[in-house]
């Protein structure tokens, strides 16, 4: 029984078959001269048959001969075109009944013959019980669901070869035992058709689609019809690998699941728009020539059920809860969708499907909106990112490793994310984040550097960044050692330029924002300089060591000892302490240790030369002169390794 959904759906086709069936009478050729009733007789009267008994018991035989048999022994047989040829002898039959039934129903009353035609209705109706039967089994035998390996190893092609064809729409109901459904599998071009049914058939249905919709049967002629190619197209997608789900179930599923639903979804969507629902557009419009009411009607009501799934689908992943790394499939799903668009507006042409190209829009911009939601939501992961224990060593944090592959990541789809901000009209950017324009450090910059010209994602990508040096800096704070703040601010802040310098973050950024971080970089270099190796040099001045101040005077060995012994004592910590530090970028680590040795070893030098002979003569002056400068070159190349120093190694060795 049809839906009332269907019901309405098919009601609408009748109200325009008048046009329709006038194209079609008017274009009948003489093959069925009957067809069409007084067409070739419009100023003469109906007049009965005068062997009219005789002419309606053969047209009754006629009718039962094919009741139980069908049409279906006819077009299995060995010789097709006598048995063809049998088949239009019925069809002209029934032609012959709907002549007579329409010639007698104009008939006045007084002169019909009521018995007559009561009893040419009942061999009608008949008739029409044996079309609609046969239109069914005709379409049930050649409707089974496409062979997915059809799909993939023509999407390089054109069309379906012969062995493709029969391996297609083969009966998996005939198979031992029930084949996996196979997953969606990238594909090619898809600018080819399917001919699902061999002409001969489609003809045979075009003839029984006329004569039941000239009988008035067209509602249970599109019935049939829509009710089993929408299941050929159903089961073509499930086959393909993309199976319908509630959007309960949307919401439901693991993240890690959904994203492979996502991709089957994408490449069975393409194929159903490029490939399945252009087919059956064809057929619908081979079907019911000089029907396009009708054509057009069923193809909307019979494709309509597919497609929703597929929109469906896409709105539940819109509407779901937003996280950053549901990014990049939901914008893959909007290239997709949008690559589309003019495909669905081209097959869904007509008024009937105006309803499925508004949803197809919708839907696309609903996952434009849910783009850029979860854009925002990188924002309120990096402002809630409150770590309260430090990275080990000054490393890169990984928050800073995830926003900037995610950054590089998003510049790949540059012009989508572009087209996603301004699909919301710039209306402050609604819907991504309002801090994207409300930042003051990016008004600020955009005024320092006089660019007018950045473009919504320029303002977002800047918000980001300043939102993940504020963050570095909070975190900076959690290391008790100022130095190691500063090689964590440097450490993170290299990694940053590098990762801008080489991607298209550096066009969306800027050079003045690049030259800005990079001089930010220099200035933590020469903060951790200071503030790690100050004390070491002071140990290193003059001021102090000679007597009475006078550098003429002699020099107090007692204070020359203290510093020897300082020197080696906060040279030892921090040389201990900082090759546990780590520097993974080799540039940076060799540019730290240069001038870390740049700073120490001239100075130490200078002094070992100023006053070393002041010790030699003392016992044991090893105890205060313990490195040379070359031992001093090599500990500090051991600086940032991320490892424990040759000197711990040693004493550890040594207890």
């Amino acid at each position: 029984m049809a839906s009332p959904e269907e019901d309405d759906t098919v009601g609408n086709i009748v109200e325009t078959l008048a046009d329709d069936m006038h194209r079609v009478f008017s274009k009948l050729d003489g093959r069925f001269p009957c067809i069409g009733g007084t067409n070739n007789r419009k100023n003469e009267e109906f007049a009965l048959p005068v062997n009219l008994e005789e002419e309606l018991s053969s047209l009754e035989d006629t009718i039962m001969k094919w009741e139980g048999s069908g049409f279906r022994v006819a077009v299995e047989g060995s010789n097709w075109s006598e048995e063809l040829e049998q088949v239009y002898s019925y069809l002209r039959a029934v032609d012959d009944i709907q002549s007579l039934v329409d010639g007698l129903s104009q008939l006045p009353d007084d002169v019909k013959d009521l018995t007559v035609l009561q009893r040419l209705e009942n061999i009608h109706h008949q008739a029409m019980d044996c079309l609609e039967e046969e239109f069914r089994a005709l379409l049930e035998k050649h409707s089974n669901a496409v062979d997915p390996d059809c799909v993939f190893d023509s999407a390089s092609g054109p069309s379906f070869n012969s062995s493709c064809d029969e391996r297609a729409f083969r009966n998996l109901a005939d198979d031992e035992k029930e084949e996996d459904v196979p997953v969606a599998q990238p594909v090619g071009d898809l600018n080819f058709t399917i001919d699902s049914l061999p002409s001969e058939i489609v003809n045979l249905l075009s003839e029984i689609a006329v004569r039941m919709v000239r009988a008035g049967y067209s509602t249970e002629c599109c019935q049939v019809f829509c009710m089993i190619r929408k299941m050929f197209l159903e089961e073509s997608v499930i086959r393909l690998g993309f199976e319908k789900m509630s959007i309960e179930e949307v919401q439901r599923i693991q993240w890690e699941l959904l994203e492979i639903e996502i991709s089957k979804w994408m490449q069975t969507l393409k194929v159903a728009v490029n490939v399945f629902t252009s087919s059956e557009r064809i057929l619908c419009d081979r079907v019911f020539v000089d029907l396009p009411s009708v054509s057009e009607s069923c193809f909307g009501e019979l494709a309509r059920g597919v497609m929703i799934q597929f929109f469906n689908f896409g709105e539940a992943v819109a509407i779901s809860r937003r996280s950053p790394e549901k990014l990049f499939k939901i914008l893959d799903m909007y290239e997709t969708l949008w690559d589309l668009i003019p495909k669905i507006n081209s097959i869904f042409s007509g008024e009937v499907c105006s309803a499925l190209r508004s949803e197809a829009s919708a839907v696309w911009l609903r996952l434009g909106e849910a783009a850029r939601g979860t854009f925002s939501e990188l924002e309120n992961a990096i402002q809630g990112d409150l770590a309260k224990n430090p990275v080990p060593g000054g490393a890169i944090h990984p928050l800073t490793r995830y926003v900037m592959n995610y950054m590089r990541l998003a510049c790949d789809y540059r012009d989508t994310l572009e087209q996603v901000f301004k699909q919301d009209g710039g209306a402050g950017m609604n819907g991504v984040s309002a801090s994207a324009l409300d930042h003051s450090d990016v008004l600020e910059f955009r005024n320092a550097t006089n660019r007018t010209d950045l473009s919504p994602l320029s303002m977002k990508t800047i918000a980001i960044m300043n939102l993940l040096d504020s963050n570095l800096n909070a975190k900076s704070k959690l290391y008790k050692d100022p130095a190691l703040s500063y090689v964590f601010l440097m450490n993170n802040g290299r990694y940053i330029v590098q990762k801008v310098k080489d991607s298209e973050l550096h066009s969306l950024l800027g050079d003045a924002w690049v030259r800005q971080h990079s001089s930010n970089v220099r200035q933590y270099h020469k903060s951790y300089q200071r503030v790690a190796w100050g004390k070491v040099l002071s140990c290193l001045r003059d001021e102090g060591i000679h007597v009475g101040g006078n550098f003429s005077s002699g020099v107090s060995k007692p204070v020359l000892k203290e510093r020897f012994k300082n020197f080696n004592a906060l040279f030892e910590e921090l040389q201990k302490t900082q090759s546990t530090w780590i520097v993974a970028d080799d540039q940076l680590q060799t540019e730290l240790r240069i001038s870390v040795a740049e700073m120490v070893i001239p100075a130490y030098r200078q002094f070992l030369g100023r006053f070393q002979y002041y010790l030699e003569n003392d016992r044991h002056p090893e105890r205060y002169i313990k490195y040379g400068p070359e031992e001093v070159e090599a500990l500090i190349n051991e600086l940032f390794e991320g490892a424990p120093s040759s000197m711990t190694r040693r004493k550890s060795g040594s207890n």
